[in-house]
């Protein structure tokens, strides 16, 4: 419910059986496949070998001795692969798409299944080298964590059928030859497999390129067996980037021709458009979310006016040499979180969480803001912990780090928990104020405007009323009531919106 990952194989060895397939949800600990050498997943068809020359005169006979080694196979003894705990509030997960078949060979820490929780999408990599011999946990469908999603084992007697078949069938007569060539035809479907020159690509690397623009034949995979991996795709992405400002010339040499004609309004149809889709798991889990946090509390917002001028102006001065200092772009969050931060060590009421049963208030003794986060899968919420210990370069960083990461689904569940207040940047879109909904358990979430030019009535400096042309932001807060008194949440605003006019960032900003 967090993040997507890839769960690696634990050993080497043949993928002997997936026991939670695709689609499926899992409990933390939960075994997702087995992991062996191979021989459970072949031992039914040596006895049958075994049968069918001991027995040549009944015929008829022969295919029954099959009938009772079948049940070997699902009691086949291999590595079980469980579905792990991928963050401490996450119970279970759904297997939304296996990456290996049943009887494909895996390797040790290689991704076996693509896990999709509540929090995040993620892949489960192979315990064991081996085969994999059973999968337990089809795909669409949910395990808890700590469930069987499958079974490796050792694949090398799941060869050894195929070299008993031709030397019973000289031995057999005409007749018995037929059933010998159904036992090499389990070995037909990995036929297609060996011939798909393509690597398999998951479909958050698949994501990740297509949302960058990325052509994922143009990149060379450095996973097992040549597989094109994130960091791979991630690599393309700064390649990328390095090269744009190269084929931004004649793009820029282009534009005069068109200069006089004005072009005819174009636009794209969205291929969505009429059409009917299953719903990700995570827009199932923000739609429960959002629906339980209006249940639980009672909400309501509260809109401020701020003149944030200074603060545009200290960061048109600072943030060239921020970032050559810093490592990291100026944005406005930044002063945003920390005038916040600030605020909610003096309003202890806004940084709280209150008990189901209304008996008992938290007034918790660090600020730890999520951020909300756009990312292609849907909204996240990443925590900056102790942001009241970092200064404007530090709030920058993590805003950075954290952001970045959220969107290309590294993030880990850990850095997605844990927050005690929110704020959502409803201003990188250009809304001028929203009223945001609750981040359950926290008892309020600030939402920060567009910043844009407007005429504003000020004093100058002899008391006069005068016009001018100043930088203004909304600030709207929603909060719950059952906590946060409206009078509360006035005083927390108006200690936000002194701190950000007054703007004294001189000395953070090396200014």
């Amino acid at each position: 419910d967090k993040v997507d990952t890839e769960v690696p194989s634990p050993v080497a060895g043949v993928v002997e059986q997936i026991l939670v397939p695709e689609d499926e949800d899992v409990e933390v600990g939960a075994a997702l496949a087995i992991i062996g050498d191979g021989s459970g997943a072949a031992a039914p068809a040596a006895p049958a070998a075994a049968a069918a020359p001991a027995a040549p005169a009944p015929a008829a006979e022969a295919p029954a001795a099959p009938a009772p080694a079948a049940p070997a196979a699902g009691s086949a003894s291999g590595t079980e692969v469980l579905l792990p705990a991928l963050g401490e509030s996450v119970t279970e997960g759904t297997v939304t798409r296996w990456l290996k078949e049943v009887g494909e060979q895996v390797e040790v820490d290689e991704p076996l299944v693509e896990v999709s929780t509540d929090k995040v999408d993620t892949e489960v990599p192979s315990p064991v080298a081996g085969t994999l011999l059973e999968i337990r946990i089809p795909e669409d469908e949910d395990a808890e964590v700590g469930q069987v999603l499958a079974i490796i084992g050792d694949a090398s007697a799941a060869a050894a059928p195929a070299a008993p078949a031709p030397a019973a069938a000289p031995a057999a007569p005409a007749a018995p030859a037929a059933p010998a060539a159904p036992a090499a035809a389990p070995a037909a479907p990995a036929a297609p497999a060996a011939a798909e020159g393509e690597a398999y690509v998951t479909p958050l690397v698949r994501k990740l390129a297509k949302d960058n623009g990325i052509d994922l034949s143009t990149v060379k995979g450095t996973g097992v067996g040549g597989r094109i991996r994130k960091q791979d795709v991630q690599a393309a992405i700064a390649a990328k980037g390095s090269a744009a400002p190269a084929a931004a010339a004649p793009a820029a040499a282009a534009a005069p021709a068109a200069g006089s004609a004005k072009a005819p309004h174009t636009f794209e149809v969205s291929p969505k458009r009429g059409t009917v889709e299953k719903t990700a798991r995570i827009r199932q889990v923000i739609a429960k979310r959002m629906r339980e946090s209006l249940d639980i509390s009672t909400q309501l917002t509260q809109v401020t006016e701020v003149d944030v001028t200074r603060v545009v102006q200290l960061r048109a001065k600072a943030k060239d040499g921020f970032v050559a200092r810093e490592g990291a772009k100026l944005t406005f969050l930044p002063f945003f979180v920390q005038a916040t931060a600030e605020a909610l060590q003096q309003h202890p009421a806004l940084n709280a969480s209150m008990t189901e049963d209304y008996k008992q208030i938290t007034y918790h003794g660090s600020e730890n803001i999520a951020i909300a986060v756009d990312t292609p899968k849907g909204l996240l919420v990443p925590v900056i912990k102790n942001a009241s210990d970092l200064g404007i370069a530090g709030l920058a960083k993590a805003i950075a780090d954290l952001g970045g990461r959220a969107r290309t689904g590294d993030i880990s569940p850990e850095e997605l928990s844990g927050s005690t207040f929110t704020i959502t940047n409803i201003g990188s879109f250009g809304a001028l104020f929203d009223t945001p909904i609750i981040n359950q358990p926290n008892v309020a979430i600030l939402g920060t405007g567009s910043i844009v030019k407007r005429p504003m009535v000020i004093q100058d400096a002899d008391g006069n009323d005068v016009i001018a042309i100043r930088s203004m932001c909304y600030l709207s807060l929603t909060y719950d009531h059952r906590v946060v008194d409206g009078a509360d949440a006035g005083r927390f605003l108006r200690t936000v919106k002194t701190r950000l006019e007054e703007a004294n960032f001189e000395s953070e900003l090396g200014l």
